[in-house]
């Protein structure tokens, strides 16, 4: 069983966003009507996740053109203004891609930009169910049709896109194939998506699932309870190189000792073909506070300092496939992208 879940979505000429921060206790919709409430729903990850995040940046874009068209702004400073949008997470390349897609069309108009951005949104629903089938296909192919044991890291499901998702839409439609035991799903932290997002996605589509602590993925993946982990991307280089959330470096290091296979799952949009090698990504680092509380509560000594990065960059030769709505690209066989 499967559930629909809008995370962000086009309005009355606004955007209603799922808080994401509030999951999994709190169900609230925000409401976006500026370019300033966008970006701090973007940075404080109220909505997130590199599909997600690609649709928020084209909608952005109509709104900065309507915000523009109330206070009169010049041209130059719409362009400014939508700079600091497609600018507002630097490691995610799909917003980047989504602004700079849409942002060409503004000399057409508000509808022609607004038309546009629908498109991109409506491309990425349908792109998580191609993923979904091409993902499920490669997994029975080379595991076999039978129930399989899957991990994942952080959250890259319906929240993270306008569909079902990426990695975890590959999971959804192997558990309707009826090929799915269990999801060992990462906690992530230090915002724990995993638990707080994906095992939010789980329960609502009745899939089994538990949730472990980051450091028992490596034991989970080499004890033999696990047949494959799935995780999605951020930005993928040419050669295979994947850009995700901290921590999944770690699990694709288990997987290759193991010897099962590690899926990098995400959209064409993702890959970006003006990188050669992971080493040109970006790796935004967030602040200390991340870290040292939780639930708003301090749990470190006063003034420790951290290393937050968001994202880790895993070396494509840890990688066995990278699946897209397109086709499955054998990175473990020196396919390149």
């Amino acid at each position: 069983m499967s559930i629909e879940i809008t995370a962000i979505d086009w309005v009355d000429n606004g955007v209603t966003l799922l808080d994401q921060t509030l999951l999994p206790l709190e169900e609230v919709n925000l409401r976006i009507t500026t370019v300033t409430q966008m970006i701090d729903a973007i940075q404080r990850l109220a909505v997130r996740g590199a599909p997600a995040l690609g649709v928020a940046g084209a909608y952005g874009v109509v709104i900065a053109m309507d915000e523009g068209a109330r206070e009169d702004w010049t041209s130059s400073k719409l362009e400014t203004v939508v700079d600091s949008l497609r600018d507002a997470r630097p490691t995610a390349v799909n917003l980047a891609w989504a602004v700079n897609q849409v942002r060409e069309i503004i000399p057409q108009g508000r509808e022609a930009v607004l038309a546009a951005a629908l498109e991109i949104a409506a491309a990425d629903k349908k792109s998580g169910t191609d993923m979904g089938n091409v993902g499920a296909d490669w997994l029975i192919a080379k595991l076999g049709n039978k129930k399989l044991n899957l991990l994942t890291h952080c959250n890259t499901g319906s929240l993270a896109t306008t569909g079902t998702g990426t990695a975890l839409g590959v999971i959804k439609e192997l558990h309707a194939r009826g090929n799915v035991n269990e999801v060992f799903a990462d906690e992530t932290r230090p915002l724990l998506q995993g638990s707080r997002l994906t095992a939010w996605e789980l329960a609502k589509c009745q899939i089994p699932y538990r949730i472990q602590p980051d450091g028992a993925a490596a034991m989970a993946i080499l004890s033999g309870k696990v047949d494959a982990a799935l995780i999605g991307a951020d930005r993928i280089a040419v050669n295979g190189d994947t850009a995700n959330k901290i921590g999944s470096l770690g699990v694709a290091l288990a997987c290759h000792v193991a010897g099962i296979p590690f899926l990098v799952v995400a959209p064409e949009s993702t890959i970006d073909r003006s990188m050669n090698d992971g080493s040109q990504i970006h790796i935004e680092i967030r602040g200390d506070d991340e870290v040292t509380h939780v639930g708003g509560r301090q749990v470190a000594p006063h003034g420790a300092k951290t290393f937050n990065p968001a994202f880790d960059v895993t070396p494509s030769k840890f990688v066995s496939v990278v699946i897209t709505e397109l086709r499955a690209y054998d990175i473990a066989g020196g396919e390149t992208l």
